[in-house]
């Protein structure tokens, strides 16, 4: 019973946090506080997702023409539903735009989505380096497998070496790992950008 109240209150904030970040995508205010620097990590999925909005608003469309004519009493929960589920797609896009990944001063805030985040201290970074893993299952963004994944189109591209087993504050608590793997739009220049960070961060 726990669990599941557990888990019906993360959906609750999943949800909220989809309508706040469709908001900011509206309002064109991303979720990029000053003097950081964001990495992009939606550039495949946009266009996909795109594909499925606009089919999920025809198919809302037509059911509705139908339902009016042959079932109108069932018209009105299909038609929320349907809108219901395109705004709930938008927002999902929106949270990929909204919230990119974040270099600050000292460390590598590391997203995925409206509510996935994990920080990573830049000093406990060993190496980075461009590395495409393929990850088993599309619904868990944020997985442990040989080390701490954080998922996108089913694999990740840039692979984070640390110093040795580091306990990074998560969404879902802290985890102790030797490696991250994430998504990226440019894995090879963002892990340009991350070896100069880590440099700056090791200079005494």
């Amino acid at each position: 019973m726990r669990r599941a109240l557990a888990l019906a209150w993360e959906a609750v904030l999943f949800e909220v946090a989809l309508y706040r970040s469709l908001a900011r995508w509206v309002a064109r205010r991303p979720d990029v506080p000053a003097g950081t620097t964001p990495i992009g990590y939606g550039q495949l999925a946009g266009p996909m997702m795109w594909l499925w909005i606009f089919g999920s608003a025809v198919e809302v469309v037509v059911l509705d023409v139908v339902l009016h004519r042959w079932l109108p009493a069932a018209r009105l929960p299909f038609l929320v539903l349907g809108v219901w589920g395109v705004v709930w797609m938008l927002g999902l896009l929106a949270s990929m735009r909204v919230r990119p990944h974040l270099v600050a001063d000292t460390h590598l805030v590391v997203r995925s989505g409206a509510r996935t985040r994990v920080v990573v201290p830049l000093v406990a970074l060993a190496g980075v380096q461009a590395a495409t893993h393929e990850v088993p299952g599309l619904v868990r963004t944020l997985q442990e497998l040989d080390g701490l994944m954080l998922v996108g189109m089913g694999e990740t591209n840039l692979e984070l070496a640390l110093t040795g087993p580091t306990t990074l504050e998560t969404a879902r608590g802290p985890w102790t790992v030797e490696r991250v793997g994430l998504y990226v739009d440019d894995p090879r220049e963002v892990a340009t950008l991350l070896r100069r960070a880590a440099e700056v961060v090791a200079r005494p």
